[in-house]
């Protein structure tokens, strides 16, 4: 497989923007081939119902602008649908663990939840913001609309909150103090 197809393959299964540095780790390629790659990626995708997205340094898979309509008819659909079973169990981890990043997330769960996050967000019922301590991450929080929707004004109030904040602070790979272990994003 040539260096263009593994980078699409990786950018398929992050579902997120990752950086040209971490593509060069990753492939142990210079920078300047991993651009060069994008590039070759960019215009075989150019014709076709996902686009490649680059801002500074960092890429993703996108759709292409064309797809606008029935995407937006798919949004809609979703948004209107009650939460499934993947989708409150990753809400419970960011309002019981968070804020927790979406590899702490993906460890507790023991699967991708790019595209649960993603749904998540678009609801309104979880932010992310960049991690303060990690540049190169970010950090999911419980927003101020879920926490009025649940009743709740602190997320203390929350039903046995110590004790499943507690029980997931020990899956961090047998972390019990709760801190947030340094897993690279991208």
């Amino acid at each position: 497989m040539d260096l263009n197809s593994q980078i699409e393959s990786i950018l398929f299964f992050k579902g997120e923007a990752v950086s040209v540095k971490f593509l060069s780790g990753l492939f142990e390629k210079e920078e300047s081939e991993i651009l060069l790659a994008l590039e070759v990626l960019k215009k075989d995708l150019q014709n076709r119902g996902v686009r490649l997205i680059q801002n500074g340094e960092r890429v993703m898979l996108g759709t292409a602008p064309d797809a606008h309509g029935f995407i937006e008819k798919i949004k809609k659909e979703e948004l209107s649908k009650d939460l499934g079973k993947a989708s409150l169990e990753t809400l419970s981890i960011v309002l019981y663990r968070g804020p927790v990043r979406k590899t702490q997330i993906d460890y507790i769960r023991g699967v991708n939840s790019g595209s649960i996050l993603r749904n998540l967000l678009i609801r309104g019922l979880i932010e992310k913001k960049s991690d303060e301590e990690n540049q190169r991450s970010f950090l999911y929080y419980p927003t101020f609309e879920l926490l009025s929707y649940l009743g709740i004004s602190k997320l203390e109030e929350l039903p046995e909150y110590e004790k499943v904040r507690n029980e997931l602070n020990k899956t961090d790979d047998g972390n019990e103090d709760g801190e947030i272990i340094e897993i690279d994003d991208n």
